[in-house]
């Protein structure tokens, strides 16, 4: 069988973000994990649309052509960044029953209120949200300058371990049934 193409979707657009830290720390596992083929998908480069409904330059596509996603978001002010709402909007029927994982950070709560928020999102694509997440409290503590750990981080990365092994499952199981039998609306 082929690789699942997992889109990583980095939700984050402030300057002087966390996101790519910990995007680079999360790629570095994820891309150990066998018969994956990881789509950088960053929010920041994709363009802010026309503002009426426009899709992102080249973002419904790379979502028609994964078989599942991670996202990668902070949380601002108790929920995602709008450039991260954006881009999901600009694609519709190219995530139906396709799986979606959260990699989350930010304070105290470590972005998990932005991941709750976007599971209920997800609900309305018809995305099947992976129940295990990767979430950094105090992240800005925990990566150096240059994006290093600071400190140890087994338990997140036993964590990612889990996350990338529930998310290919379902990548796999609804890929195949994709492939018997089209998901219902998608005519």
């Amino acid at each position: 069988m082929n690789d699942l193409r997992i889109a990583v979707i980095l939700g984050a657009n402030r300057n002087g973000r966390t996101g790519p830290a910990v995007a680079r720390w999360f790629l570095d596992r994820a891309s150990e994990h066998e018969g994956v083929d990881l789509d950088i998908v960053d929010v920041t480069d994709l363009g802010p649309g026309d503002g009426h409904g426009t899709p992102l330059a080249g973002f419904a596509e790379r979502v028609a052509a994964a078989d599942g996603f991670v996202v990668l978001t902070p949380e601002y002010n108790h929920g995602y960044p709008g450039p991260l709402k954006a881009a999901i909007d600009s694609a519709r029927r190219e995530w139906f029953a396709k799986p979606v994982a959260f990699v989350s950070y930010g304070g105290i709560s470590g972005g998990l209120r932005a991941v709750e928020q976007l599971r209920a999102v997800f609900s309305e694509l018809h995305v099947t949200t992976v129940r295990d997440t990767v979430s950094f409290h105090d992240a800005q503590a925990m990566f150096d300058a240059d994006g290093a750990p600071t400190t140890p981080l087994k338990g997140a990365e036993a964590a990612v371990e889990a996350l990338m092994g529930q998310l290919s499952w379902w990548a796999v199981s609804l890929r195949e049934a994709r492939n018997k039998r089209p998901y219902p609306g998608l005519d």
